[in-house]
């Protein structure tokens, strides 16, 4: 994503000031390594600064995941305002959506998705953007490979020591549950990830019992 900007801007496609940052939450050596390297490839001049938010989430016994990116977001909202930025793009992708809205559904118990930009609620002035919203996480996977680069998964603590982690580097995450139940689902109907994706485009609200809007509750029982 950053390349994308960076290309962007070189073309004056649009007019706008880029500050690459980079927050290490408390990266080992060789996370924090491989991240420089990445950067040096590509030619990207990145920004990092220092959090300590994997020690903060070590405390929780279970997984610290929500915690611990709600955690990152804030850090990278205060330090991109103290730069003089207004926006902050996260690297979300179209995978990443479609599994956050089932996820949702099966272990949240509620309908919603991650939105393409929002405004912040605790940071005045600033918006959330998700440029690689309709970007395949696949055609990621073989940009990366073309450029010969390494992507971190995540790094944290967590995963270094958890139970559940697998030999070829992955966990028994919720996300990754999802992730391979979307594939399943797949083998009988190749329109499962498209349609999941566009259901939170036609969404019907006759025929939802209820709903939130600004933080209040509406039941359809109040206009019946």
């Amino acid at each position: 994503m950053a390349k994308l900007f960076q290309e962007i801007r070189r073309h004056r496609q649009k007019e706008f000031d880029l500050t690459f940052l980079v927050m290490d939450p408390g990266y080992n050596r060789e996370n924090r390594a491989l991240i420089e390297s990445n950067a040096e490839a590509l030619g990207i001049p990145i920004t990092i600064f220092e959090s300590t938010i994997f020690d903060t989430v070590d405390t929780i016994e279970k997984s610290p995941c929500y915690l611990c990116a709600r955690m990152r977001r804030g850090y990278l909202y205060s330090k991109a305002k103290e730069l003089g930025c207004n926006k902050i793009a996260l690297g979300h992708h179209y995978d990443d959506v479609i599994e956050t809205i089932l996820m949702g559904m099966i272990h949240g118990a509620q309908i919603q998705t991650m939105m393409p930009k929002l405004h912040s609620t605790n940071f005045e002035g600033m918006e959330l953007i998700r440029p690689l919203y309709l970007v395949r996480e696949a055609d990621i996977c073989a940009w990366r490979d073309y450029n010969d680069l390494h992507f971190l998964q995540c790094a944290c603590h967590f995963t270094d020591t958890c139970t559940t982690c697998h030999v070829d580097g992955t966990t028994s995450s919720k996300r990754l549950e999802t992730k391979k139940l979307i594939a399943e689902l797949k083998k009988t109907n190749p329109f499962v990830e498209s349609n999941i994706f566009s259901s939170m485009e036609n969404v019907n609200l006759d025929t939802v019992i209820e709903y939130k809007k600004n933080g209040v509750r509406h039941n359809f029982l109040d206009e019946y």
